[in-house]
């Protein structure tokens, strides 16, 4: 088996700076502390809304504190035991925040249904003075973001939170108001509600993501399919595409382990350069494990025979990114064992 290390380096650690790390800290520190003040509010106010909204800001400090610990396991290196080092931490976080939504949601809409039978009393003008903080404060945390690295999928996830937060501080203002001018308190539990969807919608999206990265799913923009197509119209000397395995080990990062068989007299290993550079170019999958098949045989350089193409596709199957016999391979990683 021959391997080669080209110009380019695999780094599988999320692009991470000071600067972010901080910004992410910093809003994380102010959006949990004005949570629990929201629900102290909301407890004092006897506003369900306002409780409703705690519960999304718990759902925004949950997302920060995910962004800011991807950061720093991020940082930790690889191992023997862990070769891609902590990066899945990140997805496991994620998945138990999702559940804790989804139990936060039903406390919510049993309360709102129990408001509906027996309304009780709001007091309209603390209700509104702690909303109004709530949407100051979500302003705020949202300008700290954006002034960071707002292409890093961490951070870009942690501001779409605080823009469905804004939201929640909205309309709890709005049933503020009208429970003020008209006294028809049913407006607290019926906006409470319409919160509670704002925080389904993120509770689902995360739980699917968490799902669909744990069971490696393929990103949304790299099917196989997808990438066979794009690698038989774009590279020349390419003559076919198989065995395309692609997964996520965290979001953002995506692998993908695939063959190429060359056209005559084309050379294998500039083939493979063009492949990877394809792949981070079209799909930003920046680690690859290619292996090359012959047109009419597979060379198995480990045990020194030759099996016919049929035969490998009879026979030989790809279960992993671990598994490559029949391979020339043209990869590199720092940090990185495999």
């Amino acid at each position: 088996m021959t391997h080669s290390h080209g110009d380019h380096a695999h780094d599988h650690a999320p692009k991470i700076t000071a600067d972010n790390q901080r910004k992410v800290l910093i809003a994380f520190l102010i959006t949990f502390t004005f949570m629990i003040v929201e629900v102290i509010g909301g407890v004092l106010s006897g506003s369900l809304a306002l409780i409703a909204d705690a519960g999304h800001m718990l759902t925004d400090a949950g997302a920060l504190a995910l962004s800011y610990a991807a950061f720093r396991f991020g940082k930790r290196a690889a191992d023997e035991r862990r070769t891609f080092g902590y990066l899945r931490f990140e997805v496991i976080a994620g998945l138990i925040n999702a559940i804790a939504l989804f139990a936060i949601l039903v406390w919510i809409a049993i309360e709102a249904f129990e408001r509906f039978r027996n309304p009780g009393e709001v007091l309209a003008g603390p209700m509104f003075i702690v909303a109004t903080i709530g949407l100051l404060i979500n302003i705020g945390v949202f300008w700290i973001l954006t002034r960071g690295d707002k292409d890093h999928v961490n951070i870009k996830g942690a501001i779409l939170h605080v823009l469905g937060d804004l939201l929640g501080s909205v309309a709890a203002i709005s049933a503020a108001i009208v429970i003020y001018y008209t006294g028809w308190t049913p407006i607290d539990p019926i906006l409470s509600v319409l919160v509670c969807l704002l925080i389904l919608r993120s509770a689902w999206a995360l739980l699917r993501n968490s799902l669909h990265i744990l069971l490696e799913g393929a990103p949304e923009n790299a099917a196989p399919e997808e990438i066979e197509q794009h690698l038989m119209k774009t590279i020349p000397n390419l003559a076919g595409v198989r065995h395309v395995h692609v997964w996520m080990i965290t979001s953002g990062k995506a692998l993908a382990t695939l063959h190429v068989r060359p056209k005559d007299g084309a050379d294998p290993r500039l083939l493979v350069k063009a492949v990877e550079a394809e792949l981070v170019k079209k799909f930003e999958i920046e680690h690859s494990t290619i292996a090359i098949d012959f047109a009419d045989s597979v060379v198995d350089c480990c045990l020194g025979t030759e099996t016919s193409d049929e035969h490998d596709h009879a026979e030989h199957d790809h279960t992993g990114h671990g598994d490559h016999e029949h391979a020339a391979h043209d990869h590199s990683h720092e940090g990185h064992k495999h």
